[in-house]
């Protein structure tokens, strides 16, 4: 009975649209009513959730890359790619993906990519006779690959919730190559797609332009190797890498690029805090979710219900896979990492899978269903910068989701994809 509380008041307010943070506090604070036990232990819950110096790292990192998109970074990051891959077939297809991944490895977000880059190429792309649900479905799947390279800020998420025993240097080096052949595997179907539609390419600037462009663009492409290098080597961590992001943005867009001014500081600025409110209120509130379900052992009984289906790890990540695909359509990335890590993750364990390589798995899985309705927030903001439906996008999305899928099933069945990177480091 305790469970049929906990899940299906969730579930009930989740269906009647109530806000992701009042489902999960609301169906703990009744569930904890009708154990017996103090309210207050879902306000401690609660409270303990958010109180992690780790999450830190997550507002300044949203911070740094609102600072970025207004201060030019982006657009010079962009207008780079362009100049490497826009002579390919789809070419501003191609620009977007290429952008997409060096822009997630100074941003760190899906939504916030999604945002930043198609705002500059959604609307050039409709512009040179590209499909709009084209360039949305480009967009929201190139935007993923935000989600694998550092500094993800689910990956901190992640390893938070599996109670800090997860090193995030190994969690941002395991997502590269993962976040490489990502990229890749969307390029190559952007290619096909264009080419089955008669799509344009760019022409070739020239080599001269190219390197003009990259020189205009490294002072924010080195934020990667600082973040990265910094937090692998361990002079800084995570958190403190953050900072540092958000002090050299500040630098680069004032003093390099001249183009943050003080209106476009103070948008950053107080959308930074929104975010990081709304993202704060969820992780409390599904901290008390979390420990509800290890309190009524949901962990065990999944193990349980696991072996007596089949004690093959191969089988195994497969269910969990689909669970995660099926469970990704339904809530935001965040709320899913924290609910399931401390469910999903003792099952992986009990069959030998890294916690390392698991973690990229979820990361990608639950990455996928960002783009999956009815909850699938970089759709959602894709096609708002399209002005088309997500049905229409939905219609023509499915090379790029079966792109993602390959990816997905190789990550999952060749570990090595992975953990070799971060054996290498070590």
């Amino acid at each position: 009975m305790e469970l049929w509380i906990l899940f299906g008041s969730f579930a009930v307010l989740m269906l009647i649209g109530t806000p992701i943070a009042f489902c999960l506090g609301v169906a703990s604070f009744a569930t904890i009513l009708y154990l017996g036990l103090p309210p207050l232990v879902i306000f401690q819950r609660l409270n303990s959730g958010m109180s992690v110096f780790t999450l830190l790292a997550i507002p300044f990192f949203i911070y740094a890359g609102d600072l970025m998109v207004r201060g030019g970074i982006a657009s010079r990051i962009v207008a780079f790619a362009g100049s490497l891959v826009g002579h390919m077939r789809g070419g501003l297809g191609q620009v977007n993906i290429a952008a997409s991944t060096l822009f997630g490895g100074i941003s760190g977000s899906a939504v916030a990519e999604a945002a930043a880059v198609g705002g500059l190429m959604i609307p050039q792309m409709k512009a040179r006779g590209y499909g709009v649900d084209y360039a949305v479905n480009v967009t929201s799947m190139a935007a993923l690959i935000a989600l694998l390279l550092p500094p993800s800020h689910n990956m901190i998420i992640y390893s938070i919730s599996a109670g800090g025993k997860i090193s995030i240097a190994d969690l941002f080096t395991a997502g590269i190559i993962p976040g490489l052949l990502l990229a890749a595997a969307l390029m190559l179907t952007a290619y096909f797609v264009a080419r089955s539609r008669g799509y344009p390419t760019e022409p070739f600037p020239g080599f001269s332009a190219v390197v003009h462009l990259a020189a205009v663009a490294v002072p924010g492409l080195l934020l990667i190797g600082i973040i990265f290098g910094g937090v692998r080597s361990g002079i800084f961590t995570a958190t403190e890498s953050s900072c540092i992001a958000v002090l050299y943005a500040l630098l680069v867009t004032v003093f390099v690029y001249r183009q943050m001014n003080w209106e476009g500081f103070v948008h950053a600025t107080l959308g930074a805090v929104r975010t990081t409110a709304m993202v704060l209120l969820i992780i409390g509130t599904a901290a008390g979710f979390s420990w509800l379900m290890a309190y009524l052992r949901v962990p065990a009984a999944l193990i349980d219900g696991m072996n007596a289906i089949s004690q093959n790890p191969l089988i195994i990540l497969l269910l969990l896979n689909v669970l995660m695909l099926l469970l990704g359509t339904f809530m935001d990335m965040g709320p899913m990492i924290i609910i399931t890590t401390p469910i999903f993750l003792p099952v992986a364990a009990s069959y030998g899978i890294d916690p390392v390589h698991f973690g990229v798995i979820m990361i990608l899985n639950l990455g996928i269903g960002l783009n999956t309705p009815p909850v699938g927030a970089v759709q959602f903001v894709a096609c708002a910068v399209g002005k088309i439906s997500v049905w229409q996008a939905m219609r023509s999305i499915w090379p790029f989701y079966g792109a993602g899928l390959v990816v997905l099933g190789l990550v999952t069945y060749i570990p090595a994809i992975s953990l070799w990177l971060p054996s290498v480091f070590k």
